[in-house]
């Protein structure tokens, strides 16, 4: 008794891939988007609190995102513009460019965790606030902020993930600018007439030979 082996048609197996590549992008754009909106809102938040000494009494002292580490800020904004220059590159450079994404969201997550229990920015100001160089913080206490900017890491971090496994699937920017297009994208060189004198300029400024003979 012979069995017939059932071989995927070429068709069924680019329409699958052709749906994969369209969540994986939809997916990748929105993780990216709201990571970068989020790690950027979340920068501006009050990160910690807590008072110094001033003149016998408590001084209160808060300090946002931004005054304990300006790295998540700066690695979303270089995340969105690796995700939006995803489509300007093909093959080994989108791999790297996603890459680049991908390393900013983790860049952006231990950033932001890093500065969840750090105390100098606050440290800073009491020594400003008090006159003592020696002078610290007391009753620190931090926000949810800091893991709110991570959790926007965490995002951008995914899609550069999916760019990564996903966006050789992916449309890229129009190829009619590029050299050495596909056969059959080029446009057809209009006929030169020798004995027009405009249509020798036009072609000329081609870079054609309105002879015929040769690259001009």
């Amino acid at each position: 008794m012979e069995y017939v082996t059932a071989v995927p048609h070429p068709r069924t197996e680019a329409a699958a891939s052709a749906r994969a590549g369209r969540r994986s992008l939809a997916l990748a754009l929105l993780c990216g988007a709201l990571g970068a909106a989020v790690a950027l809102l979340a920068t501006r938040q009050q990160w910690s609190e807590g008072t110094a000494t001033v003149a016998g009494g408590a001084f209160p002292l808060t300090a946002r995102g931004s005054d304990v580490t300006g790295v998540p800020a700066a690695l979303a904004i270089v995340g969105l513009a690796a995700l939006v220059a995803v489509f300007a590159v093909r093959r080994a450079g989108r791999l790297a460019v996603a890459g680049l994404l991908a390393l900013c969201g983790a860049g952006t997550v231990a950033a932001a965790l890093s500065g969840a229990s750090d105390s100098s920015a606050l440290d800073e100001k009491a020594a400003q606030a008090s006159g003592d160089t020696s002078a610290t913080v007391d009753a620190l206490t931090h926000t949810a902020w800091p893991y709110a900017a991570a959790v926007g890491g965490a995002l951008i971090l995914l899609a550069g993930l999916l760019a990564l496994r996903y966006g050789r699937l992916w449309p890229a920017m129009s190829g009619r600018y590029e050299r050495g297009g596909a056969p059959g994208t080029r446009r057809t060189a209009p006929s030169t007439d020798p004995d027009r004198p405009e249509d020798l300029w036009k072609a000329l400024d081609r870079g054609e030979d309105p002879t015929g003979t040769g690259p001009a």
